[in-house]
């Protein structure tokens, strides 16, 4: 007599998840936009109080027509002067009453004109009050200066309408402000990703079961 016994192997375990990852996904779906919120926060205050602070001053002079001229011709001309401000002869001229080289002036300093008005803002930033007013008004100074030259020709003169003057406080965002915009921004990133989340969720819960494996088999006897 001879008894045989078959048995089936038994299912591999499950595998383990790691810890690290349980513990997320144990986590309310909401802590993703508290995660954001505070982390954008956090990033963006940070940035801010290490920047420092930015102050600008703005000078304006005004294109006045001579008597062989009208106004509709200094008009244009204020144009031509706005685009011309930046320029390195203007600059150049500027460098020694601003104190700063040319090429600090060249990033430091912006001009605007209006289509409506014969009028050139000449502004310059910087980390320091007083030199961004010096700055300004010393471009300004400059393109006075230019702009008589050619007086003769373009019967069309430049006058000072109103001086730069020191700025009282800075123009950039403060660190409240930049923390507030990155906690913003961070908290949509954060509702983004907790709209991802139940996709995922699902997609995952909508996997095939795992069937399991055969019961061990009964004993089976038989006679040869």
């Amino acid at each position: 007599m001879t008894s045989v016994t078959s048995k089936a192997a038994p299912p591999a375990p499950p595998a383990r998840r790691r810890p690290v990852l349980r513990r997320l996904s144990a986590l309310p779906p909401w802590s993703l936009l508290v995660a954001g919120v505070l982390a954008g926060g956090l990033a963006a205050g940070t940035y801010g109080a290490l920047t420092p602070p930015a102050y600008s001053a703005t000078a304006y002079v005004v294109a006045a027509p001579t008597a062989a001229s009208d106004p509709q011709a200094a008009l244009g001309f204020a144009q031509a002067y706005g685009r011309v401000a930046t320029q390195p002869a203007v600059l150049g001229d500027a460098q020694a009453h601003a104190g700063v080289p040319v090429r600090t002036l060249r990033k430091s300093v912006r001009s605007a004109t209006s289509p409506d008005a014969p009028m050139v803002a000449v502004t310059a930033t910087s980390a320091r009050a007083a030199l961004a007013a010096g700055m300004a008004n010393a471009v300004a100074r400059s393109l006075i200066r230019h702009a008589d030259a050619v007086k003769g020709a373009t019967h069309v003169e430049l006058l000072s309408f109103s001086r730069a003057v020191e700025p009282t406080e800075p123009s950039s965002a403060s660190p409240a402000l930049t923390g507030l915009v990155g906690a913003s921004a961070g908290g949509l990133l954060g509702g983004l990703a907790l709209l991802v989340r139940p996709r995922r969720a699902a997609a995952e819960g909508a996997r095939p079961a795992t069937v399991p494996g055969p019961a061990p088999a009964a004993d089976a006897q038989g006679q040869l």
